[in-house]
């Protein structure tokens, strides 16, 4: 058997028997460090723990540079890590959504963000070399690392659309087709679509020109001193990179994202499975969703 279907084979195995419920007062604690979780609707947020349950049986945290993975943080993950999902299983197993992360068992957890050296060649045939900071990384059929304090601080920097969690594995769900390029899997009727392939179609005249409008936003602040969008500029550096920033965003500050971004905000909520948006009056944001049937 290949190495994905072995990973399959052993999660069916550990369903046949639930994994225990989440302590009550560990999911409260995480409620009451994410607001953007919190303010789930009840039917949500219980979905939401039947998942996360299934998540942490499913994946193998790593501490790195002496950092102890507690319960607490593992849950931390798990729980933004699973909320791009908690539409898109069946209406009466929303475990089998986490087929959308079976390419990786393990997760590792730096204390901070991360320096890494690149090397990039340039059109003449030169290498250069540059270091970059990263908060995570997500590596195609491999571990997904993660900075443990840009995990910790996500409920305070939710209000800038920022989120590495749901950044790293929304790049895996798009890396289910291969490459991340910013156009995950696809299925018919997506956008009005008659097949998979028109579904890509009508993605790219969505996503391209939106990519092109926003990277001509970034230019223009950065060179000129028009005023800054509010997306993060590091959207700009890659079509994969604009369709991450943009679902993290989407997810912990969707009222913002939908006054930005009116349309991608549209489909990202037809391709989540979620049915609407809504701020709530007092500031905080809530997914007003409802099951729909799946993918």
């Amino acid at each position: 058997m290949r190495p994905r279907l072995l990973h399959r084979a052993a999660r069916w195995l550990r369903s046949l028997s639930a994994p225990p419920p989440v302590p009550g007062a560990l999911w409260q604690a995480t409620l009451a460090h994410y607001p953007f979780i919190a303010a789930l609707p009840a039917p949500a947020l219980a979905r939401l723990e039947r998942l996360v349950r299934h998540f942490l049986a499913d994946k193998e945290f790593t501490g790195a540079h002496g950092l102890e993975v507690t319960d607490a943080m593992a849950l931390a993950v798990a729980a933004q890590a699973c909320l791009p999902l908690l539409w898109l299983g069946r209406a009466d197993k929303p475990e089998s959504a986490l087929a959308w992360y079976d390419d990786f068992v393990g997760i590792v957890l730096q204390p901070d963000d991360v320096v890494a050296r690149r090397e990039a060649m340039d059109g003449a045939g030169i290498v250069h070399q540059y270091s970059e900071v990263l908060a995570g990384e997500a590596m195609h059929r491999g571990p997904l690392m993660l900075s443990w304090r840009a995990v910790r601080d996500a409920g305070a920097t939710a209000d800038e659309g920022f989120n590495v969690v749901i950044h790293e594995f929304v790049h895996k769900m798009d890396m289910q087709s291969g490459r991340a390029d910013g156009c995950p899997p696809l299925r018919r009727g997506l956008l009005g679509s008659r097949s998979g392939a028109h579904a890509r179609r009508l993605w790219a005249a969505l996503w391209g020109p939106a990519y092109q409008r926003f990277r001509e936003q970034v230019v223009m602040a950065e060179r000129f001193g028009a005023p800054a969008p509010w997306l993060n500029a590091y959207a700009a550096t890659a079509p994969a990179e604009f369709f991450a920033v943009a679902c993290e965003a989407h997810f912990v500050n969707p009222a913002r994202f939908a006054g930005e971004f009116p349309q991608l905000a549209a489909c990202l909520r037809e391709f989540f499975n979620q049915k609407g948006l809504q701020p709530l009056h007092d500031g905080r944001r809530q997914l007003l969703i409802q099951p729909g049937n799946g993918s």
